[in-house]
């Protein structure tokens, strides 16, 4: 059960829509099933001598009142929405349930608690099945304002508890750190255009992506208009600096002709710009010249990074660990966009499903991940990608998607956990497509028998707890490759098993050798190094680092919900 609580100024057009035909004719049988006063609120949906007018002028009785006081000026935002919607596959609510639930809702927000004479006057208008729209004027009978503090995650929380009353599917929780869902005007909009996603949903992955990518704020601004984005920034009256930020996809306009306009805030909580200035480092460090080693460090840097995410996920800095999330977030869009076909469609969807991951109500430290953040934007413009190290990167994501949604559950972040388990399903169908192939050209290239007999050798050596499930492991053979590769690049193969089994436990993989190829293949070449020092800067436009959308950005005019209160 969902309630989505809003607020705005206009009574009578709201309650057009909500005993109108509705955007598409699909309003049926509009009627009142709960109010502050059944016998005192006209019903246009069941009594023809009703009328728009003489309900809204029976709810507006206390805010006329104060407007008379405060000389013709009436209260801001003085009417309260909220939508309250069933789970698909929920069975159907009768009147008096929905009777029921409106008056609980109306309780817990502080809009009218049980045996409140001097309470706001509301009604709830059931003109669906599955949902009822609850509307309130927020001035009481004694002319204050009602205390309606943190009201969204009241309604949110009474909910939880009626759907487990009343035998219903019970959502997740919420902690009001997800961003707006696309509105029913936006969806039909994106509906009749063709498109698979509304202009509020293509604009967030758009800025997810730049953001993920560019290195100052003046970048981030640039690259999307480079991207045929509309920007408008709103400046400080005294300081002239940018206190905000608006966005438009092209051609998205509404029925005048004009842009229409989705602010940072609006779009994602994180895509605000304050958040946003949190996570771009300044400018010094974006001077500093980018991209000088050898291409395949830019990928061993990322790993490295993310194995250190993963201690700070292990760790009690709450606050690091959740800038981790921030910084993986950024990292798997420009995996994705660093990373060839087949399997970029998988890593594009993480990203997506990430995102509601990357954030909770924990204040992050994002300079905790300044690594993981710098690694993953030298990432977005790697020349090219480096065979294995690419599958070892998508390796080590893997993981780390399983051990945010970990994280989450621990602390009750239902939604974040199980957004960071759809990211890690998709992360696995995407590595496990390019992994395939991988090993078995690695088997197909063992060497000789003498040779993986040695490592067998040290294999029981180094790990003699984990050898026999090593040694059986299907992908043992790609194993003795990659081993023979690495003592060609001056390791020492014993040593070098003691060490990357010590990154991470081995006694929950399944495929320990597997787990141990990729890492090994992380490892950077020891005889080498002046090869890498004489790797030259690559130019790069900011926008071409950025993965494009399947679909294009919704065009046309704005189909809007008039008279709706938002």
């Amino acid at each position: 059960m969902v309630p989505d609580v809003s607020t705005g100024s206009d009574s009578r057009g709201l309650i057009a829509y909500l005993f109108g035909p509705g955007r598409r004719d699909e309003h049926t049988n509009p009627h009142i099933v709960a109010a502050w006063d059944l016998a005192g609120a006209p019903d246009p949906g069941r009594d023809p001598a009703a009328t728009y007018s003489q309900l809204a002028k029976r709810l507006d009785h206390h805010v006329d009142l104060r407007t008379r006081e405060l000389g013709g000026k009436k209260p801001p935002q003085h009417v309260w929405h909220c939508p309250v919607r069933t789970a698909p596959g929920d069975r159907y609510l009768t009147d008096a349930e929905w009777a029921d639930v409106a008056r609980r809702v109306v309780h817990a927000t502080g809009i009218a608690p049980d045996g409140d004479e001097k309470a706001c006057r509301w009604i709830a208008v059931r003109h669906a099945d599955d949902h009822i729209h609850i509307m309130a004027t927020t001035v009481r009978a004694d002319g204050h304002r009602p205390r309606t503090h943190q009201d969204g995650r009241r309604a949110q929380a009474e909910c939880r508890r009626i759907e487990t009353e009343f035998g219903l599917r019970r959502l997740k929780p919420g902690d009001l750190t997800a961003p707006r869902t696309p509105t029913g005007a936006e969806r039909a909009k994106a509906e009749r255009q063709g498109q698979t996603v509304t202009a509020r949903q293509w604009l967030r992955e758009r800025a997810y992506a730049v953001a993920a990518a560019v290195h100052t704020e003046a970048d981030y601004f640039t690259v999307l208009q480079s991207l045929g984005i509309k920007v408008k920034t709103r400046l400080g009256p005294e300081s002239g600096d940018v206190i905000g930020y608006s966005l438009a996809a092209p051609g998205d306009t509404n029925t005048a002709g004009e842009p229409v306009w989705y602010g940072g805030s609006k779009l994602a909580p994180d895509l605000s710009i304050n958040r946003l200035r949190e996570r771009l480092p300044d400018q010094e460090m974006a001077d500093r010249p980018r991209f000088a080693g050898d291409p395949a460090e830019l990928w061993q840097h990322t790993i490295t990074a993310i194995q250190t995410a993963h201690i700070a996920l292990d760790s009690d800095d709450d606050a690091a660990a959740q800038a981790h999330l921030a910084a993986f977030g950024d990292t798997l869009y420009n995996i994705a966009s660093a990373t060839p076909s087949p399997h970029r469609a998988e890593l594009r969807a993480a990203a997506s499903a990430f995102n509601r991951a990357r954030r909770s109500a924990t204040r992050a430290d994002h300079q905790a991940a300044h690594a993981l953040r710098q690694a993953a934007k030298e990432l977005a413009y790697a020349s090219n990608e480096p065979g294995g190290l690419a599958i070892a990167l998508l390796f080590a994501t893997v993981h780390l998607a399983r051990a945010v949604a970990k994280w989450h559950e621990q602390r009750g972040h239902e939604q974040q956990a199980a957004a960071a388990y759809e990211a890690f399903h998709h992360l696995q169908a995407g590595y496990e497509q390019a992994a395939a192939p991988a090993l078995a050209e690695l088997a197909h290239r063992a060497p000789r028998a003498a040779t993986a007999s040695r490592f067998e050798r040290d294999v029981r050596a180094a790990l003699p707890d984990h050898a026999d499930r090593i040694l059986a492991d299907p992908a043992w053979t790609a194993l003795t490759t990659t081993l023979a590769q690495a003592e060609t690049a001056g390791h020492n193969p014993r040593r070098l098993l003691t060490e990357v089994s010590a990154q991470r436990e081995l006694d929950s993989a399944e495929r320990p050798a597997e787990v141990l190829t990729w890492r090994i293949t992380a490892q950077p070449n020891r005889r080498t190094p002046a090869a890498r020092s004489r790797s030259t800067l690559r130019s790069v436009s900011p926008a071409s680092a950025i993965i494009r959308p399947p679909t294009s950005p919704p065009i046309g005019n704005r189909s809007e919900e008039r008279g709706r209160s938002r």
